[in-house]
C-alpha cells in the first residue's frame, strides 16, 4: 500500500489556483487529489464545477461551510463526492464529511454537533483517513484571538476510532501538521493563497510535506 495524495482546501472560487495545483500534481506524481471544501465562495455551482474539471487528477472532495448545499451533487458529477460517505482508495479506507460545526457567521453549510457525530459514526473505521472541512476541537483550529473553534464531535470520533490521518481546513490561519497519539493531523492551509500538502502513505506510515506559495 503506497499512495501519494495532494491535499487542498479553501479554494474559495479562485479558478487560477488550479494552475499551480496542476503543476504540483505533475511535479510530485500524485495519485489523486483530496479537496477539503470551500471549493466555491457561496456558489454558484458552475464555479465549483469548473474548478473540479480543471484539476488534472481524480478528485475526492467534500463541501465546506461556504459552499451551498448543492455542491455535493456538483462534486458527484465532476469527481467523487465524499460528503457523509466512505470509499477505499487503493486499499486505504477513507471517510468524509463536509460543512462545519456552527459558526458566528451563519454560513450556508453548517451542521449541529449531534449531526456531525451521527453522520461520521456510521462511516468511521479504525485506521481510516478522515477527510473533514472543520478541524477537530483543539488541533489545527486556533483563530487569531487564541480561541479553539473546532468540532467537539469530530474530536470525539478521532478519540473513538484512532484514524491514521485527519485532514481538515476551514481555519485559514491554523496551518499545520501535528502528530499526536499515533495520529497525523494536517491543515494544508488555504489553496486560494497557494498552500497545500503532499501526503505519502506507505504501509501505514504517514509522511507529510507542507507546501507554501514560496515553494
Amino acid at each position: 500500500m503506497d499512495m501519494k495524495f495532494l491535499v487542498v482546501t479553501d479554494i474559495h472560487g479562485k479558478q487560477s489556483a488550479t494552475e499551480w495545483i496542476n503543476f504540483v500534481i505533475k511535479e510530485n506524481h500524485v495519485d489523486c487529489v483530496l479537496a477539503l471544501g470551500d471549493i466555491s465562495n457561496f456558489g454558484p455551482d458552475d464555479v465549483a464545477a469548473n474548478i473540479l474539471d480543471s484539476i488534472d487528477s481524480d478528485v475526492y472532495a467534500i463541501p465546506g461551510n461556504c459552499d451551498p448545499h448543492s455542491i455535493p451533487a456538483v462534486i458527484a458529477k465532476h469527481g467523487t463526492d465524499m460528503h457523509g460517505k466512505s470509499t477505499e482508495i487503493d486499499g486505504i479506507y477513507v471517510a468524509g464529511l463536509g460543512g462545519s460545526n456552527p459558526t458566528i457567521f451563519d454560513t450556508p453549510f453548517e451542521l449541529s454537533e449531534d449531526d456531525i457525530y451521527n453522520k461520521l459514526k456510521g462511516i468511521s473505521k479504525k485506521g481510516m483517513i478522515l477527510m473533514v472541512h472543520a478541524p477537530p476541537y483543539g488541533i489545527n483550529d486556533t483563530i487569531p484571538s487564541g480561541l479553539h473553534v473546532g468540532s467537539t464531535s469530530i474530536m470525539k470520533i478521532v478519540r473513538e476510532f484512532k484514524p491514521l490521518l485527519v485532514l481538515s481546513g476551514h481555519i485559514h490561519e491554523a496551518i499545520g501538521c501535528v502528530k499526536e497519539d499515533g495520529i497525523t493531523f494536517v491543515n494544508p492551509g488555504p489553496a486560494k493563497d497557494g498552500y497545500s500538502a503532499i501526503v505519502d502513505i506507505e504501509n501505514d506510515t504517514v509522511s507529510v510535506k507542507m507546501l507554501s506559495p514560496l515553494d
